[in-house]
Protein backbone atom coordinates (compact mmCIF):
# COMPACT_ATOMS: atom_id res chain seq x y z
CA UNK A 1 0.00 0.00 0.00
CA UNK A 2 1.34 3.31 -0.38
CA UNK A 3 -0.54 6.97 -1.30
CA UNK A 4 -2.16 9.06 1.22
CA UNK A 5 -3.73 7.30 4.31
CA UNK A 6 -5.72 10.81 5.08
CA UNK A 7 -8.23 13.24 2.83
CA UNK A 8 -5.15 15.56 2.01
CA UNK A 9 -7.17 18.88 2.43
CA UNK A 10 -7.13 17.74 6.16
CA UNK A 11 -3.67 18.47 6.91
CA UNK A 12 -1.55 21.90 7.26
CA UNK A 13 -0.89 23.80 3.72
CA UNK A 14 2.84 23.44 3.99
CA UNK A 15 2.37 19.53 3.78
CA UNK A 16 -0.51 18.82 1.36
CA UNK A 17 2.05 18.74 -1.71
CA UNK A 18 4.08 15.56 -0.31
CA UNK A 19 0.38 14.08 0.89
CA UNK A 20 -1.27 14.76 -2.66
CA UNK A 21 1.80 13.32 -4.78
CA UNK A 22 2.62 10.26 -2.55
CA UNK A 23 -0.06 8.26 -4.27
CA UNK A 24 1.89 9.24 -7.69
CA UNK A 25 5.24 8.23 -7.09
CA UNK A 26 7.13 4.65 -7.23
CA UNK A 27 10.59 3.84 -6.03
CA UNK A 28 12.77 5.11 -8.89
CA UNK A 29 11.46 8.92 -7.52
CA UNK A 30 13.88 8.08 -4.90
CA UNK A 31 16.52 5.35 -5.17
CA UNK A 32 17.97 3.18 -8.81
CA UNK A 33 18.13 0.10 -6.34
CA UNK A 34 15.23 -2.64 -6.65
CA UNK A 35 15.76 -5.91 -4.14
CA UNK A 36 17.30 -9.04 -5.81
CA UNK A 37 14.55 -11.64 -6.81
CA UNK A 38 17.36 -14.32 -5.47
CA UNK A 39 18.01 -12.07 -2.09
CA UNK A 40 16.29 -12.45 0.98
CA UNK A 41 15.22 -8.84 2.60
CA UNK A 42 13.97 -7.66 6.15
CA UNK A 43 10.91 -5.89 6.10
CA UNK A 44 11.42 -2.24 7.95
CA UNK A 45 9.68 1.08 8.48
CA UNK A 46 11.02 5.03 8.72
CA UNK A 47 9.08 7.40 10.19
CA UNK A 48 9.01 10.83 8.70
CA UNK A 49 7.76 13.33 10.93
CA UNK A 50 7.38 16.62 10.26
CA UNK A 51 5.91 19.28 13.01
CA UNK A 52 6.00 22.66 12.98
CA UNK A 53 8.34 24.44 15.17
CA UNK A 54 9.35 28.26 15.79
CA UNK A 55 10.85 28.33 12.51
CA UNK A 56 8.61 26.91 10.30
CA UNK A 57 8.10 23.13 9.50
CA UNK A 58 10.89 20.46 10.59
CA UNK A 59 11.49 17.10 10.67
CA UNK A 60 12.47 15.25 13.43
CA UNK A 61 16.18 13.30 12.68
CA UNK A 62 18.55 10.82 14.56
CA UNK A 63 22.13 10.49 15.31
CA UNK A 64 22.85 6.55 15.39
CA UNK A 65 25.36 5.30 17.90
CA UNK A 66 28.88 4.91 16.92
CA UNK A 67 28.70 1.55 18.42
CA UNK A 68 26.44 -0.19 16.27
CA UNK A 69 26.69 -2.94 13.86
CA UNK A 70 25.55 -1.41 10.93
CA UNK A 71 25.24 2.49 10.20
CA UNK A 72 26.70 3.45 12.71
CA UNK A 73 27.23 7.07 13.92
CA UNK A 74 25.29 7.97 10.39
CA UNK A 75 21.85 10.26 10.80
CA UNK A 76 18.88 8.98 10.07
CA UNK A 77 15.08 9.11 10.34
CA UNK A 78 13.75 6.98 13.10
CA UNK A 79 12.94 3.57 12.56
CA UNK A 80 14.00 0.17 12.28
CA UNK A 81 12.60 -3.72 12.01
CA UNK A 82 9.72 -4.67 11.53
CA UNK A 83 8.66 -7.06 14.30
CA UNK A 84 5.91 -9.82 14.35
CA UNK A 85 3.60 -8.02 17.02
CA UNK A 86 3.25 -5.14 14.58
CA UNK A 87 0.57 -5.06 12.69
CA UNK A 88 1.83 -2.68 9.28
CA UNK A 89 4.84 -0.56 8.28
CA UNK A 90 3.43 2.38 10.12
CA UNK A 91 2.76 0.19 12.99
CA UNK A 92 6.72 -0.71 12.97
CA UNK A 93 7.68 3.22 11.95
CA UNK A 94 5.67 4.64 15.25
CA UNK A 95 7.09 1.71 17.67
CA UNK A 96 10.80 2.16 16.58
CA UNK A 97 10.37 6.04 17.20
CA UNK A 98 9.12 5.95 20.25
CA UNK A 99 11.56 3.47 21.45
CA UNK A 100 14.57 6.06 20.01
CA UNK A 101 13.10 9.06 20.50
CA UNK A 102 10.66 9.00 23.09
CA UNK A 103 8.01 11.02 21.22
CA UNK A 104 4.64 10.33 22.05
CA UNK A 105 2.41 8.48 19.27
CA UNK A 106 -0.62 10.06 20.23
CA UNK A 107 0.38 13.42 19.14
CA UNK A 108 1.52 11.76 15.78
CA UNK A 109 -0.88 11.55 12.68
CA UNK A 110 0.29 9.14 10.40
CA UNK A 111 -0.51 10.95 6.39
CA UNK A 112 0.77 8.96 3.64
CA UNK A 113 3.02 6.26 3.16
CA UNK A 114 5.95 6.04 0.02
CA UNK A 115 6.91 3.87 -2.12
CA UNK A 116 8.85 0.58 -0.32
CA UNK A 117 12.76 1.63 -1.08
CA UNK A 118 15.97 -0.99 -1.12
CA UNK A 119 18.79 -0.08 1.02
CA UNK A 120 21.51 -2.81 -0.87
CA UNK A 121 24.41 -2.52 2.31
CA UNK A 122 21.91 -3.09 4.95
CA UNK A 123 19.26 -5.69 2.41
CA UNK A 124 16.06 -3.66 4.36
CA UNK A 125 13.21 -3.04 1.99
CA UNK A 126 12.22 0.19 3.58
CA UNK A 127 8.71 1.69 4.20
CA UNK A 128 8.96 5.33 4.62
CA UNK A 129 5.74 6.99 6.79
CA UNK A 130 5.03 10.85 6.47
CA UNK A 131 3.61 11.71 9.25
CA UNK A 132 2.27 15.34 10.62
CA UNK A 133 3.13 16.22 14.43
CA UNK A 134 -0.13 18.24 15.18
CA UNK A 135 1.12 17.72 19.55
CA UNK A 136 4.74 17.82 19.77
CA UNK A 137 6.22 16.25 22.47
CA UNK A 138 9.80 15.86 24.65
CA UNK A 139 12.13 13.82 22.70
CA UNK A 140 15.50 12.73 23.22
CA UNK A 141 18.16 9.39 22.95
CA UNK A 142 16.20 6.99 24.89
CA UNK A 143 19.02 4.48 25.05
CA UNK A 144 22.60 6.08 24.03
CA UNK A 145 23.60 2.50 22.81
CA UNK A 146 21.37 2.99 19.59
CA UNK A 147 20.76 6.97 19.46
CA UNK A 148 23.50 9.44 19.72
CA UNK A 149 21.52 12.69 19.53
CA UNK A 150 17.78 13.60 18.66
CA UNK A 151 16.91 16.95 16.95
CA UNK A 152 14.12 18.96 14.95
CA UNK A 153 15.66 19.92 12.30
CA UNK A 154 14.04 23.11 10.25
CA UNK A 155 13.48 22.48 6.54
CA UNK A 156 14.77 25.65 5.66
CA UNK A 157 17.67 25.08 6.88
CA UNK A 158 18.09 21.50 5.41
CA UNK A 159 16.93 23.93 2.15
CA UNK A 160 19.91 26.41 2.61
CA UNK A 161 22.30 26.09 -0.04
CA UNK A 162 25.33 27.01 2.20
CA UNK A 163 24.31 23.40 4.28
CA UNK A 164 24.21 21.52 0.87
CA UNK A 165 26.88 19.60 -1.28
CA UNK A 166 27.68 16.15 -2.47
CA UNK A 167 29.82 13.40 -1.53
CA UNK A 168 31.33 10.43 -3.49
CA UNK A 169 33.64 7.95 -2.31
CA UNK A 170 36.98 7.22 -3.79
CA UNK A 171 37.06 3.77 -5.43
CA UNK A 172 33.59 3.29 -5.56
CA UNK A 173 30.61 4.21 -7.94
CA UNK A 174 29.18 5.91 -4.76
CA UNK A 175 28.35 9.87 -5.19
CA UNK A 176 25.04 11.63 -3.59
CA UNK A 177 23.60 14.44 -1.59
CA UNK A 178 24.63 15.85 1.88
CA UNK A 179 23.84 18.22 4.02
CA UNK A 180 26.09 19.77 7.23
CA UNK A 181 23.16 21.08 9.36
CA UNK A 182 22.37 21.49 13.33
CA UNK A 183 25.48 19.52 14.31
CA UNK A 184 24.54 17.22 11.96
CA UNK A 185 26.31 15.14 9.34
CA UNK A 186 23.52 13.99 6.75
CA UNK A 187 24.53 11.66 3.84
CA UNK A 188 23.66 8.07 2.31
CA UNK A 189 19.72 7.14 2.54
CA UNK A 190 18.76 9.85 4.55
CA UNK A 191 20.20 12.55 2.26
CA UNK A 192 18.72 11.00 -0.71
CA UNK A 193 15.18 10.73 0.43
CA UNK A 194 15.23 14.30 2.21
CA UNK A 195 16.80 15.84 -0.84
CA UNK A 196 13.69 14.15 -3.20
CA UNK A 197 11.11 15.52 -0.30
CA UNK A 198 12.46 18.91 -0.46
CA UNK A 199 11.70 19.00 -3.85
CA UNK A 200 8.43 17.46 -4.46
CA UNK A 201 7.29 19.25 -0.83
CA UNK A 202 8.26 22.76 -2.60
CA UNK A 203 11.04 23.75 0.01
CA UNK A 204 14.68 23.28 -2.53
CA UNK A 205 16.10 26.36 -3.44
CA UNK A 206 18.96 26.21 -6.23
CA UNK A 207 21.90 24.48 -4.97
CA UNK A 208 26.04 24.01 -5.90
CA UNK A 209 25.48 20.21 -7.43
CA UNK A 210 29.14 21.02 -8.30
CA UNK A 211 30.18 21.08 -4.97
CA UNK A 212 31.68 17.36 -4.96
CA UNK A 213 33.56 16.37 -1.66
CA UNK A 214 34.75 13.04 -0.56
CA UNK A 215 32.98 11.46 1.99
CA UNK A 216 35.84 10.88 4.24
CA UNK A 217 37.54 14.18 3.98
CA UNK A 218 33.93 15.58 4.38
CA UNK A 219 33.14 14.10 7.45
CA UNK A 220 36.53 14.44 9.43
CA UNK A 221 35.94 18.32 8.37
CA UNK A 222 32.66 17.97 10.17
CA UNK A 223 33.61 16.22 13.51
CA UNK A 224 36.78 18.43 13.13
CA UNK A 225 34.39 21.67 13.25
CA UNK A 226 32.07 19.93 15.72
CA UNK A 227 34.23 18.78 18.38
Amino acid sequence: MKGPLVDPASVPDWLRPLVEISGKLDSTAFTRFTPPEDELTRAASVLILFGHGERGPDVLLLRRADTLGSHAGQVAFPGGGADPEDADAVATALREAEEETGVDPAGVRPVAILPELFIPVSKFAVTPVLAHWHAPSPVHAVDPGETAAVARVPLADLADPANRFQVRRPGTTYKGPAFTVNGLFVWGFTAGLLTVLLELGGWAREWDRGDVRDLDVALRDHLLATD
